[in-house]
């Protein structure tokens, strides 16, 4: 039959170590960081990923222009995609007309299942490159999401290292000291003398 004696590493008694004391400091330690650290350091994380993600969402906007275009050259043959897999893109020659200016004609990235003659959104930056459009809220947040999560993750596995850590050196000290103990007392227990 065994009973279990709640918090004995707390209490006064003959047979605590100091690796018990210590060991019992340290869970008390790895606790508040889990309940108070880990959520800070996502919160954190997850703010500055925000900010970052923002500031660069608006510096692509800021660069980057749309315009509608028809598409022009020859679209591949599209092929069955798997489902949640990315949307698929593929360069094709489009054209497009500026207010006030001739009709322009660039290589540009259309989505799969676009047509000879359809209108299409592309973007464009200052040097008429074709490039993605700049990230939206949808993916501000998604980022900011990650990041948190991922910094939260990452130190609640720093701080569960850190205890696994504690906790073999304490286990390591307790036997000592125990090895110590029966060389002491062995010897009475046995009656065999010490060498």
């Amino acid at each position: 039959m065994r009973t279990r004696v709640r918090g004995w590493r707390w209490r006064k008694n003959p047979l605590r170590r100091r690796s018990d004391v210590v060991e019992a400091w340290t869970a008390l330690v790895v606790a508040v960081l889990l309940l108070v650290a880990v959520p800070l350091a996502g919160a954190v994380a997850g703010r500055w990923a925000h900010d970052e993600a923002q500031t660069a969402a608006e510096q692509q906007r800021a660069e980057r222009h749309r315009v509608q275009a028809e598409v022009v050259g020859r679209v591949p043959e599209s092929l069955p995609s798997a489902d949640g897999v990315r949307e698929r893109t593929y360069r094709v020659t489009v054209r497009w007309t500026p207010a006030g200016e001739k009709p322009r004609t660039a290589e540009a990235r259309v989505p799969e299942g676009t047509h000879k003659g359809d209108v299409v959104d592309v973007w464009f930056d200052a040097r008429g490159r074709s490039v993605p459009a700049p990230p939206g809220a949808t993916a501000v947040w998604q980022h900011t999401l990650t990041m948190g999560v991922c910094g939260a993750g990452g130190t609640a596995a720093m701080v569960l290292l850190g205890h696994v850590v504690v906790r073999r050196v304490a286990m390591r000290h307790r036997l000592t000291e125990w090895d110590r103990e029966w060389a002491r007392t062995e010897p009475e227990w046995t009656r065999r003398r010490p060498a």
